[in-house]
């Protein structure tokens, strides 16, 4: 349990551990799941089928390769953004099947987030030996805010 200062700092950290912590351990546990069987080696899209099928086994809903519009000077536009899983409306997951996560995936998922207003994300890559060691990220921001693609007119 945290304290009240580990509280009041605010952190991706402490906001992670709270915020829809029950919700993305069962998404970490169902693809933990899937990667136990199929192991490391297979595209993206069979790994996001068989998450999505151990979702659903488990009664959570989700929603598959969602549009994610650029909102530009008041108009969303369709810049070819998609998530890949959307869970209970709460937490963007992203796929990965790469020899190592870079900064540019946790950019992706931080962009991804914030063009959907949505406070809580997980990358997986399915392209390691063992889902938690490496193969999980957890992202929380301190407070959902719109990214907008450019500064208002002057």
């Amino acid at each position: 349990m945290m304290n009240q200062d580990e509280l009041n700092r605010g952190g991706a950290e402490a906001r992670s551990e709270l915020l829809h912590k029950n919700l993305t351990e069962a998404i970490i546990g169902a693809a933990i799941e899937v990667h136990r069987h199929l192991g490391p080696g297979l595209l993206e899209s069979a790994y996001e089928e068989c998450l999505c099928h151990e979702l659903a086994l488990r009664s959570v809903k989700f929603e598959r390769q969602v549009v994610l519009p650029v909102s530009y000077k008041g108009v969303n536009l369709d810049c070819g953004y998609r998530i890949d899983l959307l869970v209970e409306h709460l937490v963007v997951v992203e796929l990965k099947c790469v020899e190592r996560l870079q900064p540019v995936h946790d950019a992706q998922l931080l962009t991804y987030m914030k063009l959907s207003s949505k406070e809580v994300g997980l990358i997986f890559n399915f392209h390691i030996e063992v889902l938690t060691r490496g193969g999980v990220i957890r992202k929380a921001l301190s407070k959902p805010f719109v990214l907008r693609a450019s500064a208002p007119p002057r």
